[in-house]
């Protein structure tokens, strides 16, 4: 037997489910950096950008650049990055998606892999430079490690977040 109408509990789901995703896996992605991982370089992504980087490629609508500035203070009091680190840089990143979005009349796949890449490259130098600025010797070669895993994990974190946002999206 199928149903013409949902009930209200079903039309309430579905209304949660599209406007707090994005959000859950987002904060979930930022809560990845609490995790009793230690390593002496730099080697893991930072998958909290990469899910906010493929939420925001994938749907420009969802989100507008004012919303990266509570998800970076977020991701800069879990993550332990000096205040303001995440909150600077993911909203230059938006600003920069926003005016891309503005430009280009079509998007594929891989002038999405290549904003991502290109966001990723900022984010990196960004961090690296703010931490140089308060006192960090470290070498940005030591950085580069980091940058192509980066770069390499972005295909499958986008698919996971497309797959995450047909479930979505779905009644």
């Amino acid at each position: 037997m199928s149903r013409i109408a949902a009930s209200r509990a079903d039309v309430r789901m579905h209304h949660a489910r599209r406007e707090y995703v994005p959000l859950i896996t987002t904060i979930a992605a930022c809560l990845l950096a609490a995790l009793p991982i230690v390593v002496t370089s730099p080697f893991i992504p930072d998958f909290a950008f990469l899910v906010l980087v493929a939420w925001r490629l994938l749907r420009p609508e969802l989100w507008t650049a004012t919303t990266a500035l509570p998800l970076g203070l977020f991701n800069d009091l879990v993550a332990g990055h000096p205040l303001g680190q995440s909150m600077a840089l993911w909203t230059a990143t938006f600003l920069v998606f926003e005016m891309m979005d503005s430009r280009l009349v079509w998007r594929d796949y891989l002038i999405d892999w290549l904003a991502a890449t290109l966001a990723i490259l900022f984010y990196t130098f960004g961090c690296w430079y703010i931490g140089r600025k308060l006192g960090s010797d470290i070498n940005f070669v030591v950085m580069l490690p980091q940058i192509g895993l980066s770069v390499l994990a972005f295909p499958v974190v986008a698919r996971i977040i497309l797959t995450l946002d047909r479930w979505r999206l779905s009644r």
